[in-house]
C-alpha cells in the first residue's frame, strides 16, 4: 500500500518541496527537519492531535528549520492537550468502549498558525524518524486528527487529510465555511458553526440597542500598521463598542499596544476565541478588559481533570491510579500555574474530551458492523454527561453559548461569569436569555452614531453617511410615529388628528359657533335687541293715538317692529351645533322676517311719498295706497322671497357640512347652502327692496313737515346696506363658525340700524318731548 507521504508527494509536488527533498533520481523522502511531537503514547490505532501550545506573530521560514521559541507558552492549550491525553487513557480503562483494542496518540504544537500546522499535520502522518520509512511505504495507524483550534489552521491541515479520507474533529474551528462538503468532506466539529455566533452577536446588539459598534478581526497581512491605525480610531471614533473576532494569540500585540496608549471605557465584545482565554485573566488587565462580554464555549464537566501530576510530579492523593509518589505537601505553589491548574469550567477542554469520544464510539460501532470510519463519524450519536453527542449532514454540532462577562474577582483577577445563554435550538426569538441584572459594564452601556429618534419624530439618514446615523425629524402635522427610531411617520385617519408630541391620534377637535365667548355674547344682544325692539313696540301701543303715530302709519310701524323682533331672534339659529332643521331654518326664516321688514318699509315709503303729492292738482295717488292695496304690496314683496325659499327647500336645501380643509387639525361643523345661487338670490332680492326703499325715501327727502320719515327712512336704509354689503367679502373670506358670527353680526348691526333710525327719534318725542307730539307741531304750522 502506498504510504501517506507517498501520495501527498503526487497530490501536492509544489507544496511538498517545502517539507520534503528529492534527492537526484532517488525514490524515497528524506526529512528535512525533525518536528516531534509533544505528546505520544503507542496503542493499537493512533489519534493525532494538534493544539496551538504555543502563540507566535513571527513568519515561520520556507526551509522547514523552524522550531517555535520557548516563550509565549498557551496554558489554556495546555490544558487541551493534557485533556486529550487524559481521555484517551479514560477510553483505553473503559472495557466497554473497544474492549480489547487501546488508542493512542501523537500530540504536536501549531503554534497558532497555519504553515507550522501544516508541518504537524505531515508529521502526524509520517511519522517521528526516518527509520523505517525509507520507501514512504506501509500504511499508517492514523484514526483521525483532533484539531486544530484556529480555522485558518483548520484549513489547510483538512486539505492535507482530504486525499487520504483521514477524519479531523475540529474542537474551536468555528469558521461558516466548513459547511462545505464538497471542500471539507472528512470535516467535523464539536464547536458551533460561526453563523450561530454571528446571529447570537447580533441578536446581543440589538438587544443593547449598540448600532454603532467597531470591528477587529484577525489578519496577519496588515502587521503592527493596522494595529496603531485601529488604536487611532478607536481612540477618536464614537463608537464605545468593539467587536473582536481573533484568536488570543493574535489579541496579544495589539493588547499590549492598546494598554500603552492608556484607553479605557471601551465596551469589548469577544468572539468564543478568547472570550475564556485566561492568558487575559491577570489584574492588569482589568482596567481595561473589565466588562467585556461575549458568547464562550458551554461549559461541560469532566471526571478527573486534575493537573497537579502534570505540574509537580507527584499525585496530590492517594490512591492514585499514576505510578508518581505522593506529594510531600511542601511542593511551592507557582504564581504562573494558576493558567494551568483551572479546570473549574472546561469549555475548549471539553470540546476535546466530546472529540476524542466522538472517535471511540465511532471506531466502537465499526467493529460491530462494516469498516469506514468517517461514515459511522458522521452517524455517530451518543451521551457523555447528560449531553447528546451527534453532528449533523454538514458536520456540526448543536449550537449553544454561554454569554460570558469578565468581572474583578475576590483577588483582582478577571473572572469569566456566566450571565446567559444562547441556544441555536430554540424558535426564532426565543435563542438569546440574558440576565442584565448581573453584568459588570466597562462604563458604556450605549454605543450608537445618532441617539434613538424618540416617539413623535422619524429618522433621517444623513446624506453620504452610513445607515446608522440620522437625524431626528419631528413628524408633520397629522402624523404619529408611536415606536422608538420610527423609519416614517403614520398618518392619522381622516377624523383624527396627532396630539402635541406626535405619538397618538386623537379625536379632531369639533368646532361650531357654540354657546362660548362669542356666542353668549351673540345671544345677549340678540336678546337685548328683542326685548328692545318689543319695548317700542308696547310704547307705541301705548300712545297709539297719539298724532305721531298716527300719522305715520301705525299699522306698518307695528309690523315693522314685529319683524325686527323675529329678526333679532332669528340670530339664535344660529348659534349652537348645526342640524339639519338649525340648517334650513337659518337663512330661510332670516330672509323671509328681514324682506318682511322692508316690504313695510317699503310700504311706508311709498304712503309718504304719495300723502306728499296728493296734495298737488289732480294727483288721486292716495287712493291706490289705502290699507289693502298697503297689505297686498306687503304680501306681495314678502311672497316672492318665500317662493325663493321654498324653491330652495326642495331643490338643494342647506344641511351640515363637517368642513377640514380650511383647518386640519380641527372639524368645523357649519352648515351649508346647498346651493349658492339660491342663497345669493335671497341677499340679492333683499339688497333690491333695500335699494328700490332707498331710492323712493331719497326722493322723499325734502318734503315738507317738522318730521319727515323719509329722511329716516333714507338714513336707515343707508346704514342697512352699508352693514351687507361690508358683509359679503367678510363672510366669503370667514370659514365656518367664523362665517356664521360674521352673518349674525350683519343680522344684528343692521336691526340695530334700522331700529334706532326708524323708532328712537319718535320715542324721544313721546316719552321725552310730549309738547312735540301735536299734529301742528308735526306739519310745521306750529306758532314759534
Amino acid at each position: 500500500m502506498t504510504s501517506p507521504l507517498t501520495l501527498f508527494c503526487s497530490f501536492y509536488p509544489v507544496l511538498a518541496v517545502t517539507f520534503v527533498s528529492l534527492v537526484h533520481s532517488e525514490t524515497f523522502c528524506r526529512l528535512q527537519n525533525h518536528f516531534e511531537p509533544a505528546f505520544m503514547a503507542q496503542g493499537d490505532f493512533l489519534l493525532g492531535g494538534i493544539f496551538p501550545l504555543h502563540y507566535n506573530q513571527e513568519m515561520p521560514d520556507l526551509n522547514s528549520t523552524y522550531r517555535p521559541p520557548p516563550v509565549n507558552f498557551d496554558p489554556r492549550a495546555f490544558r487541551w492537550a493534557l485533556t486529550m491525553i487524559l481521555t484517551v487513557d479514560e477510553i483505553n480503562q473503559n472495557k466497554e468502549l473497544l474492549p480489547n483494542h487501546t488508542l493512542g496518540y501523537k500530540i504536536f504544537d501549531s503554534c497558532a498558525y497555519p504553515l507550522t500546522g501544516q508541518r504537524a499535520a505531515l508529521a502526524v502522518l509520517n511519522g517521528v524518524t526516518e527509520e523505517g520509512h525509507g520507501v514512504c511505504s506501509g500504511a499508517s495507524p492514523l484514526l483521525a486528527i483532533i484539531g486544530e483550534s484556529g480555522s485558518a489552521q483548520s484549513i489547510v491541515v483538512s486539505r492535507i487529510l482530504r486525499p487520504f479520507r483521514i477524519p479531523m474533529i475540529s474542537y474551536f474551528s468555528s469558521c461558516a465555511c466548513f459547511t462545505d462538503r464538497q471542500k471539507y468532506p472528512t470535516f467535523f466539529r464539536v464547536i458551533p458553526n460561526d453563523d450561530y455566533q454571528v446571529k447570537a452577536l447580533a441578536q446581543l446588539l440589538v438587544h443593547f440597542n449598540w448600532t454603532w459598534v467597531g470591528l477587529i478581526r484577525g489578519d496577519h497581512e496588515y502587521g503592527r500598521f493596522a494595529v496603531q491605525e485601529i488604536i487611532q480610531v478607536i481612540r477618536t471614533s464614537q463608537a464605545k463598542v468593539v467587536v473582536v473576532f481573533s484568536a488570543e494569540g493574535e489579541m496579544t500585540p495589539f493588547l499590549r499596544d492598546y494598554m500603552e496608549q492608556n484607553i479605557t471605557g471601551i465596551q469589548w465584545v469577544a468572539s468564543e476565541a478568547w472570550v475564556t482565554a485566561s492568558v487575559f485573566s491577570g489584574s492588569v488587565y482589568y482596567p481595561y478588559l473589565g466588562g467585556t462580554i461575549g458568547f464562550g464555549i458551554k461549559t461541560g464537566y469532566i471526571p478527573g481533570l486534575e493537573l497537579w501530576e502534570a505540574l509537580y510530579g507527584c499525585a496530590p492523593v492517594s490512591p492514585s491510579d499514576s505510578d508518581l509518589p505522593l506529594c510531600s505537601g511542601d511542593e511551592t505553589l507557582l504564581e504562573k500555574h494558576a493558567a494551568y491548574m483551572n479546570t473549574s469550567s472546561p469549555r475548549v477542554a471539553y470540546n476535546v474530551y466530546k472529540a476524542v469520544y466522538a472517535v471511540a464510539h465511532s471506531l466502537h460501532n465499526l467493529f460491530l458492523c462494516q469498516p469506514g470510519l468517517q461514515q459511522y463519524l458522521q452517524e455517530v450519536q451518543f451521551t457523555i454527561n447528560g449531553e447528546e453527542v451527534n453532528f449533523d449532514l454538514k458536520g456540526d454540532s448543536i449550537p449553544y453559548y454561554d454569554i460570558i462577562n469578565w468581572q474583578r474577582g475576590a483577588s483582582g483577577n478577571i473572572e469569566f461569569v456566566p450571565v446567559g445563554l444562547f441556544d441555536g435550538t430554540k424558535a426564532a426569538g426565543q435563542e438569546l436569555v440574558i440576565k442584565e441584572d448581573r453584568i459588570v459594564w466597562a462604563g458604556h452601556q450605549m454605543s450608537v452614531c445618532s441617539d434613538s429618534c424618540a416617539p413623535g419624530s422619524r429618522k433621517a439618514v444623513r446624506r453620504g453617511e452610513l445607515v446608522c446615523c440620522f437625524d431626528c425629524v419631528p413628524c408633520d402635522s397629522g402624523k404619529i410615529s408611536n415606536e422608538t427610531d420610527s423609519i416614517e411617520c403614520r398618518e392619522c385617519p381622516e377624523d383624527f388628528w396627532s396630539n402635541s408630541d406626535r405619538t397618538a391620534c386623537i379625536p379632531k377637535e369639533v368646532e361650531f359657533l357654540a354657546y362660548d365667548t362669542v356666542g353668549i355674547v351673540l345671544t345677549v344682544i340678540s336678546v337685548v335687541g328683542a326685548c328692545l325692539t318689543i319695548a317700542v313696540l308696547v310704547i307705541f301701543f301705548y300712545h297709539r293715538n297719539t298724532p305721531i303715530i298716527r300719522m305715520n302709519n301705525s299699522e306698518l310701524s307695528f309690523f315693522i317692529l314685529l319683524s325686527l323682533t323675529l329678526c333679532f331672534l332669528c340670530c339664535l339659529v344660529f348659534i349652537g351645533e348645526p342640524t339639519a332643521w338649525s340648517c334650513m331654518l337659518r337663512h330661510t326664516v332670516f330672509s323671509i322676517t328681514f324682506s318682511l321688514c322692508i316690504s313695510c318699509i317699503l310700504g311706508k315709503t311709498l304712503v309718504v311719498l304719495a300723502a306728499f303729492t296728493a296734495t298737488r292738482p289732480g294727483n288721486n295717488l292716495m287712493k291706490w295706497l289705502g290699507p289693502k292695496q298697503q297689505r297686498a304690496i306687503i304680501f306681495i314683496s314678502t311672497l316672492v322671497q318665500v317662493v325663493i325659499c321654498v324653491a330652495w327647500l326642495i331643490d338643494a336645501p342647506p344641511h351640515p357640512f363637517r368642513n377640514m380643509e380650511y383647518e386640519r387639525s380641527k372639524i368645523i361643523l357649519e352648515c351649508s347652502n346647498g346651493s349658492s345661487l339660491a342663497f345669493w338670490c335671497v341677499l340679492g332680492y333683499i339688497g333690491l327692496q333695500a335699494g328700490l326703499c332707498f331710492l323712493l325715501a331719497f326722493l322723499a327727502r325734502n318734503l315738507p313737515g317738522n318730521f319727515n320719515e323719509a329722511k329716516v327712512i333714507t338714513f336707515s336704509i343707508l346704514i342697512f346696506c352699508a352693514v351687507w354689503l361690508a358683509f359679503i367679502p367678510a363672510y366669503i373670506s370667514s370659514p365656518g363658525n367664523y362665517a356664521d358670527a360674521v352673518e349674525s353680526f350683519a343680522i344684528l348691526a343692521s336691526s340695530f340700524g334700522l331700529l334706532l333710525c326708524l323708532f328712537v327719534p319718535k320715542c324721544y318725542i313721546i316719552l321725552l318731548k310730549p309738547e312735540k307730539n301735536t299734529k301742528q307741531h308735526l306739519i310745521g304750522k306750529d306758532k314759534k
